[in-house]
Formats: C-alpha cells, structure tokens, sequence
C-alpha cells in the first residue's frame, strides 16, 4: 500500500487495513487522516454511501487512542438509529481489538451485562443514541465524568438526519453537556451526506463556537446513474393500481426498496404487492418497513435483505433511508413525488454498489382530468415537483440545514434534563450552559426568564432560598418517564367532526387556522373551530371545485424546489427520463399553465375566487396567507398554490399595496391567528407570546412574502389598480 496519510497512522491500525486486503485508502479516508490526528478542530466527512466514511473517522480516531492510552472512554459514537448501532458494532470490533480494546452498543436492547462490563471498566468505544446519553447524564452523571475524562473524539453518524430537527438541537446540547462535564474540548467528527452549503452543515455541529471546522468532502465513490420517472392517472388521493402492477412486474425476482411517503401508503403497496404474489402462486417477496412496526418485524426483513439468499423488495418509510447495512440492492423506487432533494440522494444513495449502476425509478401518480380540476392538479404539481427535485439532485444542490427554529421545546426538555442531572443549578448558569455557549443562541435571557417562570408555574422547578433551581412535584414526575428521554413527539391526532358527527381522526402535524381548507375522506373541508383542549376540528363542506390531490408531502418545501418547478412549467424541454405517460402529463401541465393565466406571475380566476403560483417556499406562503388574512381576505395555499377565495384581482392588488404601505408585521403577531401553535413535546407549557415566536421563527418568512407583494403589484398590468384605488379603500370592490 502506498504511505502518504496511511503511514501515519499507529502500528495495530495498519495491520487491521492490511488485513481487510485493501490496496489503497479512499479518497476520503486519506483526506480524513490529518486533521483527525491534529485533533484541533472538528471535521465533517461528506462522501457517497458505501463510501468509507465509517473507516475515515475511526482509522485516525483510534490512532489517536492507541499513541495516547489512557483509562476511560476513547471515542463516543452517536448514531440515529439503534439498528446502524448494531450494524457498526460488527463492523468495527475487529479494528478495535487490535487496539485490545472493546466496542459497546448501548440502547435498550442491548443486554444488561455488556453495559454492566462498561460500567466497571470504561475503555474502548461506546455506541449510543441521544436519547440513551441523555438518560446516561442524567442518571449516572459522576460515572460519566469519569469515563469520559480521556474522551479522544466525538463521531456522530448520519449528522444530516439530525439537522434542523428537535434530535439534533437535543444532540447538539448533550454534546455540549458532555464537554462542561468532564472540563475539556472533543474533536467532533460528523458523517454526512453532501448536503447544500456545506459550511453551514460545519458550524451546526457545534453552534455558537468559534472552534474551526475542517469540511472534506469527496468527489469520487459515485455510480453510473439510470433513472426514469414514469406517470399515472388515477381517481383522488389514492395509488392507482397500475403502479402496484409495474412495481411487481418490474422487481420481481431481486432486491429492492420501494420508499413511500406514508405509513398508509406503505401498508397499502405492500399488501397489494403480496396479494399479486398470492394470485400467481409465488412466494412472496414484498415487505412494509415503517416506525409502527415492531422491532422484530422490522428486523426480519433487515436480515433478509441482508443474507441476500431471497428475492427481498422492502416497502419503507424513511427507516431505511439511513446507513443500515442491507447489503446491495438492484434498483430504488420512489412512489409519489419526493419530499426533499437531500432526502432523494440520501434513497439513491442505497443503490449502484460494487460497480453496479444506481437505478433510480420514481412513480407519480396524478388525477384524471375533470372539470373544475384544482389548479394544483391541473399544473401537474406532483410530477413537476419531483422533476424539479431530480434536476436539482443531478446538479447537485440540495436544501441547506434549517437554522432559524427557536427549538423551545427541546430547551425545556433539555432544562429540566440539566436540573435533574446536578440536583440543582442557578438559572445564569442553565443559560450560559444551553444558550449562551449551547445550541439554543436564538433566545436571549429575557426569553429564558419567561420559560423558566412558565415552568414554575406548572410546578415543573422550584426556586430554593439560596437561588438555585430544582424539579418540582410534576417535574420530577416527567422525568422520570421513560418519554422523557426523547426530543421529538408524534404528531396529534385530532377528532374531525361535522355536524356532531365523527369523520374520523387527523393526525396534525401543521397547526390549522379557522377558515382553512383542509382535504380528508376525499373530499374539501372548511375549519370551523379548532379545540385544542378537547383536540377536536369542526368542519363544514367546501364550497366549489375538487380539493387538491396533490396537497405535498407535510413537510416544508424548500424556496429553490419551487422556483425549480416554475422553471420547468415555462420550459419547453422535456427531459429524457420521463416515461411517455410522464412526458404527457408534463405537456398537460405546461398547457394549463398558459391557458389559464398562470404563467409569468399571473393571476387565475374561477367562480369568484383567484388562484396563484408565487413559486416560492412555504415559509414565504404560509406567511402571506395570514398577512392577507389580517386584512379580511379569505386566503389558504396549498402545495405551492395560493388561493384567495371571494377575491377580485383589484381587491387583491390593493391589499398587497396596504400591506407594503405599513410596517413589516411581527411574526409573533401573524402566529396569533393560529388556533393551536402547540406542535412539539414540550410546547404546551411555554408561555404563549414565547412558544408564538418560536412558531414564526420556524414557519413564518415575513420579508420572503412582502418581497412576493412587491413583485405582485409591480408585475405588468397590475397598475389598473392604482387607478381604483379609492373605489377600494370605499368598499366598492366587486
């Protein structure tokens, strides 16, 4: 083997590469070695999966515990998922035992003993999930400072799965709490994907620091990519079935996953997959894979990708986004449009291994033309969306982290955490921990002091006379469940009633405001009324036209996706990976577009009410539906287009103006009109001006929306309103 980087690193690390017959190192791997040993600044590892980022943090981390022996913890591991734990246990105790040392997982399935063994000798690798550290810091804080007094380095593994989530705001405090604790800086390596502005993934691995970071990212490790993006019209919301016939035809006798973007729509593929089995009188080969699944179902069809001996296709959620080793498979399937470029990579990313070719499909299903067909329908949204998803991807731009969520919630999580793990702590000193030198830089210590009065008052801390803060009565009750340990929740599920009868339940995962359009049971509903305390919604049909089929998938979509699909709707290309059907529906799409008004910023009209395609992110929508809102107007959007129901254009353009006339709304302010801005775990005891402004920091884009305004009244055309004016301002707008 070639010396360069390789040479310098220890003896028994040497021989375990010799040992595995390698030629040579990766590229990341030789890049990763000098920064690593040097030990001054953290380090983010980018390359392709299956790319060797796993050897490229251990090889130079353990050199570093073998020329420095010493008692104690060498490297501290944090992965997402318990099953990848498992996974990197195997793979990496034959590199460990060169060093004599010994590799330990530690989640609650591990058995007892392995963690009692570390308990009384703590040395070599521990492998953890947050949820499993923070429940370590707080129960067995001495023994912690203890173990991990000769820490080397921090790995955390799949770093991009953490970013901008309630998790990885968690992670990146205990991280924090960990280096307070034992009173010295730990390299942090990160593994990620290659993400958007990757700088930016640098400095969210340790936020409000000035300590450096080395970002290696390598450009090699990629497959030959085969993909194809195929089209179908089906009735409503559901999956056609001529998708479950092309999924079997085509997969049938190799290894697969077919992702999904729903545990319903999962369940359904995969039984209908299975009855198609049955019908043939073959065995079956089609299995689901979500988080409602028991551990030991999700196991089995793990191991049965992994043994390779049967033709294995997994239907899954994101669960096997992720790094889990599941050995090789044939090809990807997305069903439905993505719902993130990052995300779509990170799929791709677990086919074409080996020298094979990544294949990529992607299954869209769009309604069947009809009358009064909802715009977002009519434009082909969810096919657009995933070709301006796919085109971004072959660029290689991907969303860049979020970084203006408050994370409250997890700071009263992670509050109560800290009280619990010393018995008692004055409040400058929670702050200056958790947000003066932690993750939480966004809330100043006005903000704190209102939290902390917010959890008095709900007897979750009590004040002693000397000042420090301790766990009240119901505090020391919430930590002590074991829920406590996790950042996140699942979202609510709300009863939908209409005219006292039970619809059904909803799981909530965007608040919702009276007047909204909500589609459920297949068809277009009204929101009367929103209990929060009784988790009701009240209903009444929606007057006029089809709901929307394509609604988008819950989560955000990034401002560069949507001016993406405005891009391809003024386009006249079509890409070649688009099947015959698609290429049709594309071409569907693009007409409507220039038929009804859409096209170059314009407006729609249909029965009194205006449809728009601003094509920005949701933050910059969901900010100007409660801008206009606040002036009367009865608007709402849905999946990138913004209807205003009862609306004229003159009526709409002179609101834009009024509201560019006043001063910038406040986004606490607009978050108001929200019946319910509890969204996580922790949300329900903030304060409500304070978990308000928690909610706009992370939903609301004011400027995005006036800079829309602006460009909506200055658009051609639009200065007939300047003329009518006065007639609007009098209330003669019809």
């Amino acid at each position: 083997m070639a010396e360069s980087a390789f040479a310098r690193l220890a003896p028994p690390v040497r021989w375990w590469v010799e040992k595995q017959g390698w030629t040579s190192l990766r590229e990341i791997q030789e890049m990763a070695i000098p920064p690593i040993l040097e030990g001054a600044t953290d380090v983010v590892l980018s390359a392709a999966t299956a790319g060797g980022k796993t050897e490229a943090a251990f090889l130079p981390a353990c050199t570093r515990a073998a020329e420095s022996p010493s008692e104690g913890i060498a490297v501290l591991y944090v992965s997402p998922l318990k099953a990848l734990i498992n996974d990197q246990a195997r793979r990496l105790e034959g590199l460990f035992e060169e060093l004599g040392l010994p590799v330990t997982p530690w989640h609650g399935d591990v058995p007892q003993s392995r963690k009692d063994a570390l308990r009384k000798n703590p040395s070599g690798a521990l492998l953890i999930t947050p949820e499993s550290l923070e429940s370590l810091l707080m129960s067995s804080s001495p023994w912690c400072a203890t173990a991990l007094s000769s820490l080397r380095n921090v790995v955390v593994d799949e770093f991009h799965a953490f970013l901008g989530t309630e998790r990885g705001c968690q992670l990146q405090s205990l991280l924090r709490r960990v280096e307070f604790l034992t009173g010295r800086f730990v390299p942090r390596i990160a593994l990620s994907a290659t993400l958007g502005d990757m700088d930016l993934v640098g400095r969210s691995l340790r936020p409000g620091s000035d300590v450096p970071c080395t970002i290696l990212v390598s450009a090699g490790g990629g497959s030959e990519l085969l993909l194809q993006v195929r089209g179908y019209e089906g009735e409503g919301k559901g999956v056609p079935p001529q998708v479950a016939d092309d999924l079997y035809g085509l997969l049938r006798g190799a290894s697969h996953l077919v992702f999904a973007n729903s545990r319903a729509a999962v369940e359904e593929l995969a039984s209908d997959l299975a009855a198609r089995c049955e019908r043939s009188f073959v065995p079956n080969e089609f299995f689901p894979h979500h988080g409602s699944l028991s551990p030991e179902l999700r196991r089995d069809v793990e191991r049965r990708l992994q043994r390779g001996e049967l033709p294995t296709t997994a239907v899954c959620t994101s669960t096997l986004e992720l790094g889990i080793d599941i050995g090789g498979v044939t090809s990807i399937a997305q069903v439905g449009a993505p719902i993130a470029v990052a995300g779509l990579r990170q799929r791709l990313g677990r086919s074409g291994r080996r020298g094979s070719p990544a294949i990529l499909r992607i299954f869209v299903p769009e309604r069947r033309r009809a009358k009064d067909l909802h715009p977002a329908d009519g434009l082909r949204l969810a096919l657009v969306q995933t070709m301006a998803m796919v085109d971004l991807l072959l660029q290689k731009w991907y969303e860049p982290p979020e970084t203006g969520d408050m994370h409250l919630s997890t700071l009263v999580q992670q509050t109560l955490s800290v009280i619990a793990q010393y018995g008692g702590v004055r409040a400058d000193q929670l702050w200056t921990l958790l947000c003066g030198t932690g993750p939480f830089t966004l809330v100043d210590g006005g903000q704190y002091e209102a939290l902390l009065r917010a959890l008095a008052a709900s007897d979750l801390i009590a004040q002693l006379e000397d000042g420090r803060l301790v766990l009240g009565l119901e505090g020391e009750r919430t930590v002590e469940r074991y829920t406590f340990f996790t950042a996140f929740s699942a979202p609510e599920e709300y009863r939908v009633e209409h005219g006292g009868d039970l619809l059904g339940r909803l799981p909530v995962d965007k608040p919702l405001t009276r007047g909204q359009r909500i589609v459920f049971a297949g068809r277009a509903w009204t929101v009367e009324s929103v209990s929060v305390a009784g988790k009701i919604i009240t209903v009444r049909p929606a007057a006029g036209g089809e709901p929307p089929s394509f609604t988008g998938s819950g989560r955000r979509v990034h401002d560069g996706v949507r001016r993406a699909m405005g891009r391809i709707l003024a386009s006249d290309d079509v890409p070649p990976y688009l099947d015959r059907a698609a290429a049709a529906l594309l071409a569907e799409g693009r007409s409507y577009y220039r038929s009804s008004g859409l096209s170059d910023g314009g407006v729609m009209e249909r029965n009194d009410d205006l449809f728009l395609t601003p094509w920005r992110g949701d933050g910059v929508l969901d900010a100007a539906v409660l801008m206009l809102r606040t002036k009367g107007l009865d608007a709402d959007q849905s999946g990138g287009v913004l209807e205003v129901r009862d609306c004229s254009r003159r009526r709409l353009l002179s609101t834009a103006s009024a509201l560019l006339d006043e001063a910038a709304p406040a986004g606490e302010a607009l978050a108001a009109l929200v019946a319910d801005t509890t969204e996580e775990k922790f949300d329900v005891v903030l304060p409500e001006a304070l978990r308000r402004a928690g909610y706009a920091a992370k939903h609301l884009d004011v400027p995005g929306a006036r800079e829309w305004f602006a460009a909506l009244v200055e658009r051609p055309g639009a200065d007939i309103f300047q003329e009518e004016k006065g007639t609007e301002e009098r209330g003669e707008s019809r």
